[in-house]
């Protein structure tokens, strides 16, 4: 499973009231959610995102409530990945269960810019930007599955089927 797009960075804590703000959350339509998707941190985060592009963020990434709708609006918005120094556990954990590719990396954090061009080889384990090759923990197999069914509940599906 291999992903390339333009960064978009943002900094340390950003909390899940920043990705999708709490005005927004009377709705579960991944379409909808997109469309709000950063605005009170980056008002022209919608308009710049291209399907495929990665997110990087500092240390404790998705802190806040343990809402679903974070994860959600950043999958939706064309998001392939989100890179960050450390993650809080809920939403890192959410973000797995809706197929959102997340990867915890200070090296590669700190390294890569915003508007750099990234590319993630999740099956080596290996981030490359600015001629630059970060080694990252690959995920495991039953992750890969869940991530390529496009989340938990979607791999629950296929083997009931």
């Amino acid at each position: 499973m291999k992903s390339k797009g333009t960064v978009h960075k943002y900094g340390d804590n950003l909390d899940t009231d920043v990705i999708i703000p709490a005005r927004y959350l009377n709705t579960i339509d991944p379409e909808e959610l997109k469309l709000h998707c950063m605005e009170d941190i980056d008002a022209d985060f919608i308009s710049k995102a291209r399907y495929g592009d990665i997110i990087v963020g500092g240390k404790n990434f998705g802190c806040g409530s343990s809402r679903e709708h974070a994860p959600i609006a950043i999958k939706a918005a064309g998001i392939s990945c989100v890179i960050a120094e450390s993650f809080a556990r809920i939403f890192y954990r959410n973000a797995i269960n809706i197929g959102l590719p997340i990867i915890e990396s200070a090296e590669a954090a700190r390294a890569i810019s915003d508007g750099d061009t990234a590319e993630i080889d999740f099956d080596k384990g290996e981030v490359i930007s600015g001629g630059k090759t970060f080694r990252v923990p690959a995920f495991p197999r039953f992750v890969q599955e869940i991530i390529k069914a496009g989340g938990l509940m979607n791999k629950i599906g296929a083997i009931e089927e």
